[in-house]
């Protein structure tokens, strides 16, 4: 099947300047270090309980990698540079885990913002938002036994329809579409519920509300066949994001320490498999279904690309996209947009001390990922070989 090469170091990082490769590659030297991640993590969350200033040290280097700015201004300029090599941007509010109504309020401002800001914006083609900022988490715990809460739970729940229906409304209004990201198993059944019933009203043209579908479920195929059948018995469409998952250790945890089945695949190759299986289906009812493709897995998107031509599917069909995270897998995101493909890549921002969390994750991944690190790391050093070797013609 036609694959594409993503080895090509130039087009990958043509976007950077040499002092900026430079960096990465000491940032990923440093983050490569398991021992040294979680030290950093426990001394950073140290600092924040006791008040302690942590911006100075944490926005010039991982934030900066990572993460887009702190408000929709500051991204502005990130937008603008991705724009120029075709690769477009996601804006992803990464303030999450409120409990308070004002916090959550708050967040449902911003995040309305962002969907303003991806109507006005041809290089914003999708907004998104993670359900955990619009309804609290022991709320969504109390969901584990399949039982919407009573009571002044309740009121809690029905904001969270409240103002998942306000951003898919917005949505709607703009014309973009909207990603819905996916959460812990134990409570993702109702935001599977939430989301079926915004596509089944706002889908009815083209896919504009999106559900995420982490394939490290070993259900989540199936799960897939069954809400394309109700989309074709309700004569709409459904958008479906694809990621592998990121909360694979806590669901082990959690089913062993509870003693239920596990819901994660037995191993990495059952969910490739599925990850790979799920697109194949997809593209064989493309008529119904749109795909954005979450993934750094190089093969998985080969196998897309190969799909697509396979049947016909321009690499500009408005129904695919590929994406990956802001400040990694460059080699997979500009070589894709290099060849025509659609390519959005996944920009968080908010202040410094409320995206530690999402930073924290970022590096905890890149340790845990096998080769994750050693690929950046690989690749950076390449294209600065490269261009020394260039230099000294």
């Amino acid at each position: 099947m036609p694959h594409l090469d993503f080895a090509n170091t130039s087009i990958a990082f043509q976007m950077h300047t040499d002092s900026t490769l430079r960096r990465a590659r000491l940032l990923f030297r440093s983050i490569s270090s398991n021992h040294l991640v979680k030290f950093g993590n426990q001394f950073i969350n140290l600092m924040l309980r006791i008040g302690f200033p942590v911006a100075w040290f944490i926005k010039p280097t991982i934030y900066r990698q990572f993460v887009g700015g702190e408000n929709i201004a500051e991204c502005q300029q990130t937008i603008a540079g991705l724009s120029r090599y075709n690769v477009n941007s996601i804006l992803d509010y990464s303030v999450e885990g409120k409990e308070s109504e004002a916090e959550m309020e708050a967040a449902l401002a911003e995040t309305l913002h962002s969907v303003e800001n991806a109507s006005k914006h041809p290089y914003v083609p999708f907004s998104v938002f993670k359900p955990t900022a619009f309804i609290p988490h022991s709320v969504l715990n109390k969901m584990a036994n399949g039982k919407i809460p009573e009571g002044n739970d309740a009121v809690h729940v029905e904001n969270f329809k409240r103002r998942v229906t306000l951003l898919c409304e917005a949505a709607s209004r703009s014309g973009k579409p909207i990603l819905i990201d996916a959460e812990e198993s134990w409570y993702q059944w109702f935001i599977d519920q939430v989301t079926e019933e915004m596509m089944q009203r706002f889908n009815k043209q083209k896919a504009l509300v999106f559900n995420t579908l982490q394939m490290y479920r070993h259900d989540r195929l199936a799960f897939l066949k069954e809400q394309h059948q109700k989309a074709l018995a309700g004569g709409y469409h459904l958008g479906v994001k694809f990621v592998r998952g990121a909360y694979m250790e806590k669901e082990r945890e959690r089913a062993a320490s509870l003693g239920y089945p596990s819901p994660i695949q037995p191993d990495k190759e059952s969910t490739d498999h599925d990850f790979d299986s799920a697109l194949t289906y997809c593209l064989e009812n493309l008529g119904q279904i749109a795909v954005f493709c979450g993934t750094h897995n190089e093969k998985s998107c080969n196998h897309l690309v190969g799909l697509m031509m396979q049947h016909n599917v321009a690499p500009n069909d408005h129904r695919i996209w590929f994406s990956q995270l802001y400040g990694m897998s460059d080699h997979i995101s500009f070589n894709l947009a290099h060849a025509g493909f659609n390519v959005a890549k996944y920009v968080p921002y908010g202040p410094v001390k409320h995206v530690i969390p999402y930073l924290a994750r970022r590096a905890e991944e890149n340790t845990s990922v096998k080769g994750q690190t050693g690929r950046e790391l690989s690749l950076i050093s390449r294209e600065i070989s490269r261009r020394n070797q260039l230099k000294n013609r």
